[in-house]
């Protein structure tokens, strides 16, 4: 009588006497990820265990933090552009007051971060 595996194709392999299925992850097309979607993959891992292991076993989880770090990414741009313009921080500034403005950017970056942080990567 055939396992409900070997029903649906599965087969075995013998190692030490014991019979292991023969398993393997759909291939997946390789993708750059950067740190945010890096990120992500280790919140989902550590905190998202279910979501994590059902998109690594149905071959959707590059392409999932691909599209995280896509989004995120162009979230923080257009986060630091918004603000810096809304806070008169130019390049004028920069040209004039260098120190103030690296301070500036960096107070702006800082935020724009905590915000992608918590709307896109740690949910």
């Amino acid at each position: 009588m055939k396992s409900l595996f070997e029903q649906i194709g599965g087969t075995y392999h013998e190692e030490k006497g014991y019979l292991i299925p023969n398993l393997t992850l759909p291939d997946e097309p390789e993708q750059n990820i950067g740190v945010w979607g890096q990120r992500h993959a280790r919140y989902l891992k550590e905190h998202r265990k279910v979501l994590y292991m059902n998109l690594l076993t149905s071959g959707k989880l590059n392409s999932h933090l691909a599209d995280i770090e896509k989004q995120a990414e162009e979230m923080f741009y257009r986060l630091v552009n918004e603000t810096a313009k809304a806070q008169g921080i130019t390049e004028q500034l920069k040209a004039s007051e260098p120190m103030l403005w690296v301070g500036k950017m960096n107070a702006i970056r800082n935020a724009a971060m905590e915000v992608v942080n918590s709307e896109m990567i740690f949910i």
